[in-house]
């Protein structure tokens, strides 16, 4: 295989090629944005109304819940929509949603798109990726990611938040984006009580620490295993997949190709990966097979110490 790296492609673009791979319209997200919107009203609304076997409805209206954070991680790019009131608005939500401030993840997704899977600065290495069964099931469960947001939300909202990734500018704008999202958490949790209403349990918390899991499976794929390395086409791991999971998580599993040229809308990376499919050097053909392999070669590691 010729290997030409994310830098070199880029470069050989025409300028014609590169302006329609990054022109941003709103059509397309807000497409999306409301066929995936309708879905989970229709199933916050069957689990509301208690329809018969209402329960089973949680897992599938809690992958689409956590899946918000492919949105909010296009909408962090203004890439998910050209006006940027409604990138800042869908951000908003979502990170509402799923307990991931906005303002606070564009300075670490940022972060970690300049430093991708370089062990020293990238801030997604700050948490280390599953060496253990033990482990895996933990990553797995979601565990870490909540108890790991509840504390940024903490830390952030007493101003005591010191991380390398958020520049001084921002630090006054992460605080206040901090508490105000535990002011409204508070406030739900209020009118909850004095309502004596466990809808926001039914339609929202339970579904999401029910289909984090989904998320936390989805994620591990995108650079666990690739190479410490510069080449954004062999650091980061394209999977193959099914249209459906496309849909609802933005494209995204085209991740080497969003890591090459970031610029590139969400509904332009299936074109984009037609100009980079012969230089990736990391791919996967299914989330499944990538699980049986990682989980296959922690069950080699765990045997070797034995």
């Amino acid at each position: 295989m010729n290997e030409i790296d994310h830098r070199r492609v880029i470069a050989d673009l025409s300028h014609q090629t590169r302006s329609d791979l990054t022109a941003r319209v709103d059509a397309p997200g807000v497409v999306r944005g409301v066929a995936l919107a309708a879905a989970m009203l229709v199933l916050a609304s069957l689990i509301a109304l208690r329809v018969p076997f209402w329960p089973v409805l949680m897992l599938p209206l809690g992958i689409l819940i956590v899946f918000l954070f492919t949105l909010e991680h296009e909408s962090v790019h203004e890439t998910a929509f050209r006006t940027s009131g409604i990138n800042k608005a869908a951000a908003a939500m979502a990170g509402f949603l799923i307990l991931l401030p906005p303002t606070w993840f564009r300075y670490f997704h940022f972060a970690h798109h300049r430093h991708t899977h370089d062990p020293q600065r990238d801030p997604e290495l700050m948490s280390p990726k599953p060496q253990t069964w033990p482990q895996y099931l933990v990553y797995l469960s979601g565990w870490l990611y909540w108890s790991g947001m509840v504390r940024v939300l903490f830390v952030n909202a007493l101003g005591r938040a010191r991380d390398d990734f958020v520049p001084e500018k921002g630090r006054a704008k992460v605080i206040s984006e901090a508490r105000w999202l535990l002011g409204l958490y508070v406030l739900l949790a209020a009118i909850s009580i004095a309502l004596q209403s466990s809808l926001a349990l039914t339609v929202w918390i339970v579904p999401v620490l029910l289909g984090q899991p989904f998320l936390r499976a989805y994620l591990l794929a995108e650079h666990t295993g690739c190479p410490h390395v510069p080449n954004m086409l062999e650091n980061t791991r394209t999977t193959f997949t099914t249209t459906l999971v496309r849909f609802i998580a933005w494209n995204m599993p085209f991740h080497a190709e969003h890591h090459a040229y970031p610029a590139v809308p969400f509904h332009k990376l299936p074109e984009f990966h037609d100009v980079v499919a012969a230089h990736l050097r990391s791919t996967e053909h299914g989330y499944v097979r990538f699980h049986r392999r990682f989980a296959t070669e922690l069950g080699d590691a765990a045997a070797e110490h034995r």
